[in-house]
């Protein structure tokens, strides 16, 4: 069985710093040197573990470097630096055979000038002010998607733009990578939750197929009743279990049977290879219950998930897990699901039936049985929590019939305005920004989707980097979105992209 990798190990982004024979060997010596220690105060702060490789001074090594960079699965980008005056034709061969996402770091060894003492000898070793614009120049004229982040790698603006865009490649590598199971088919009648997989594979690399539910019920009950022993046990250290769950309780068989889904689904997922899944309560087969127990901690885990058939958000909820990998909170399957319609007091209550992710919360959840009126099925057990106040961020999927569009909006976890004791869900309270009216109006305008992913572990700057690594169409709704700004910016994303695809 493999099991997921949920963290950040493993991955490699190399740093590559150009120059040229030009300055000859002494120079080329402390270009090196320099870019060395450049490479270490940087490596010693970002979370993806940073390769440094020789200097590259002629098209052949530019070429190879990229070449293999592109070829090794561990490589998860490349960022540049022109510390010397590199000629940006140089590069041209290897930025055409790059397919892994490019930083390009505009920097330079030394932070302050030391003015008294610059001759022409320090000019020519420290070129990066113009070395790195004729790189940019290379950059857009061949129009190669990049980030730039400007700045010495002492300031801590450097290290977080460059951490963000390094949680961002890893999301992307992941998605690239991923295998999807979907248990069924999606939601009868829905719309916004269908969608091209041929398409997902072409432009996202995600495989997206589906096997019968009564392989996963199969799977189930192949489960081991010790291995249930332990797993309920360690149920009952993590969670603040109702007493008739309990061992001994009159309803401890639905926990033996919610721990029994969970470890056979786990099993299927490992053995299959799949970083993400779906489930359907319209079609359960022989299980006893709709999963929702088993989900939840999945997703805790570092799996993807989509409610009803949901691939796009599956893949959502697995690219955020493995960006936020290492950082508090967490990401989740999320559905906008009823207002608080007060004015100027208007929140949004998000939850699902069952399947929302603990790590939202740093509190301990409860874990409790409660009817289901959907799916026909056992009650089924879930945990019970509400998601910590703080910033977060709610991205959707949509399916735009040529490609995707990511729609992002920026939100305020609140608490509830009053105890909810009678919504026995993971559930989240969130205000959005600018304001519910126009995040709303925005919302539906671009079309989102009602199944989303909420992440109170990164931030937007990650989502936006992710977005453009996966070139898709991606809208902001924060604090200085309009509704008329919007709607233009929709339209200049749905001109610019399908011109892009060649459409």
């Amino acid at each position: 069985m493999t099991q997921i990798d949920s963290g950040l190990d493993g991955y490699q982004i190399w740093f590559l710093t150009g120059s040229q024979g030009l300055y000859g060997e002494e120079t080329l010596r402390q270009v090196a040197e320099q870019s060395q220690a450049v490479h270490a105060q940087l490596a010693a702060q970002v979370p993806v573990e940073l390769v440094w490789k020789p200097v590259l001074t002629d098209p052949d090594s530019i070429r190879r470097a990229l070449i293999e960079a592109s070829a090794d699965d561990r490589v998860i980008g490349v960022t540049t630096w022109m510390h010397t005056f590199s000629p940006a034709k140089m590069w041209i061969g290897g930025l055409g055979a790059l397919t892994k996402p490019l930083l390009h770091l505009h920097t330079q060894a030394n932070v302050e000038l030391p003015w008294g003492e610059i001759d022409f000898d320090f000019m020519n070793l420290n070129q990066a002010a113009h070395g790195d614009r004729e790189f940019g120049y290379a950059l857009a004229r061949m129009g190669v998607a990049h980030a730039t982040t400007i700045g010495h790698v002492s300031d801590p603006r450097v290290v977080a733009e460059v951490s963000a865009w390094a949680r961002a490649a890893a999301a992307w590598a992941a998605v690239r990578s991923l295998k999807l199971a979907r248990f069924g088919d999606n939601m009868r009648y829905v719309a916004v939750t269908e969608g091209d997989k041929t398409e997902a594979e072409i432009a996202l690399g995600v495989q997206v197929n589906t096997w019968a539910v009564n392989e996963l019920a199969d799977a189930v009950a192949d489960v081991d009743d010790t291995d249930v022993d332990a797993l309920v046990a360690s149920y009952e250290e993590e969670y603040e279990v109702v007493a008739e769950l309990r061992r001994g309780g009159e309803r401890h068989q639905s926990l033996r049977d919610g721990a029994a889904i969970e470890l056979g689904l786990r099993s299927f997922l490992e053995a299959g290879g799949f970083g993400a899944f779906t489930t359907n309560f319209e079609d359960l087969g022989a299980l006893k219950q709709l999963p929702g127990l088993a989900v939840q901690r999945l997703m805790a885990d570092g799996y993807g998930f989509g409610a009803e058939g949901d691939w796009k958000t599956a893949v959502l909820v697995r690219a955020m897990n493995v960006a936020g990998a290492g950082l508090p909170g967490g990401a989740s399957l999320m559905e906008d699901y009823t207002y608080e319609l007060t004015p100027v007091r208007e929140k949004i209550l998000g939850a699902h039936m069952l399947e929302v992710s603990p790590t939202l919360t740093a509190a301990r959840p409860t874990l409790e049985i409660h009817p289901l009126g959907i799916g026909g099925k056992d009650d089924p057990v879930r945990l019970v929590f509400t998601a910590d106040p703080g910033e977060a961020v709610v991205v959707a999927m949509s399916d735009v019939r040529d490609g995707f569009r990511l729609t992002a909006n920026v939100v305020d976890v609140v608490e509830p305005d009053a105890p909810l004791p009678h919504l026995p869900v993971g559930r989240a309270v969130w205000e959005p920004r600018p304001s519910f009216p126009v995040a709303a109006e925005a919302w539906l305008a671009a079309g989102a989707a009602h199944h989303t992913v909420m992440t109170n572990a990164v931030g937007l700057d990650v989502v936006e980097r992710f977005a453009t690594m996966a070139g898709t169409e991606f809208v902001v709704i924060d604090e200085h979105t309009t509704i008329r700004e919007f709607r233009q910016e929709l339209k200049v994303q749905q001109v610019w992209h399908r011109l892009d695809r060649g459409f």
